[in-house]
């Protein structure tokens, strides 16, 4: 977990030339310019592309109660109640339509590098202490994307607990790793789906809890076996890669959450 990093912003000056007046066209600049990703125009419901693709992977944390929102660059229901969820959670007004304030502030949330401002590649990859997104069943262009996913959705949860810190302990871990580990042979820590966390300011059960609100579909906590000293969250819904696709799993016996 790191603290919030100032983020930069290009800004365009006009400059008045001394001495005799020249006609001057001056192309208008964009009203934000981010080191990641710039939205060029408001969205809602009915468009589509790449930068509604964008923005679904940084509202996916603010899916309703046990939903996902689906990475596909449409916009369409659950994409515009994710950002309703979003706005509200970060007082802006929640009217689902991503517009000025709703990327200002995801300005403010996302480092250039893409990731959100309290969660870092570095604390995502390379279990067992190797780093890198290699070695696992996808491409390490798809596990890095996957492992972004994964930290929006903290991003999520970690709001949604009130700004508390949240701790990962584990993230993605290649075939051998996994192995060393005694992982699941189809865990989603192997697709960078998946993340261990912790926390010292709030319990595990209230994890695990909330974490039913933040779009994960794999939540592991207290009560289940290994998982009294961390909780495990995932995005296996997403995951079209193995037999968990469209199946929930939720199981913390100690915290009251099961499904």
């Amino acid at each position: 977990m790191r603290q919030n990093t100032v983020k930069r912003a290009l800004v365009a000056f006009a400059l008045a030339l001394p001495g005799a007046a020249i006609a001057t066209v001056v192309a208008a600049p964009a009203a934000h310019a981010d080191g990641c990703y710039t939205w060029k125009r408001d969205l809602y419901q009915g468009r589509s592309g790449d930068d509604v693709r964008q923005l679904q992977i940084r509202v996916a944390g603010w899916a309703a109660r046990g939903g996902i929102v689906r990475i596909d660059g449409d916009f369409g229901p659950e994409t515009a109640a994710a950002v309703k969820r979003f706005q509200t959670a970060y007082g802006l007004r929640s009217d689902g339509i991503a517009g000025k304030q709703t990327f200002s502030k995801l300005y403010q949330l996302q480092d250039n590098d893409c990731t959100p401002a309290h969660f870092s590649y570095r604390e995502l990859d390379g279990g067992c202490g190797k780093g890198g997104w290699s070695g696992g069943p996808l491409s390490a262009t798809e596990t890095k994307a996957n492992a972004v996913h994964t930290m929006w959705k903290l991003e999520a949860l970690r709001r949604g607990l009130g700004d508390k810190p949240l701790y990962v302990t584990s993230g993605f871990r290649d075939e051998s790793c996994n192995k060393q580990v005694g992982g699941a042979s189809n865990s989603q820590h192997l697709y960078g789906n998946a993340a261990d966390v912790t926390s010292q300011s709030r319990s595990l059960c209230e994890i695990a809890r909330a974490s039913r609100d933040h779009g994960f579909s794999g939540i592991y906590g207290p009560g289940y076996p290994g998982h009294d000293d961390h909780v495990h969250v995932d995005s296996r819904r997403e995951n079209n890669r193995d037999n968990l696709t469209n199946r929930t799993s939720w199981a913390a016996p100690d915290c009251g959450v099961s499904r």
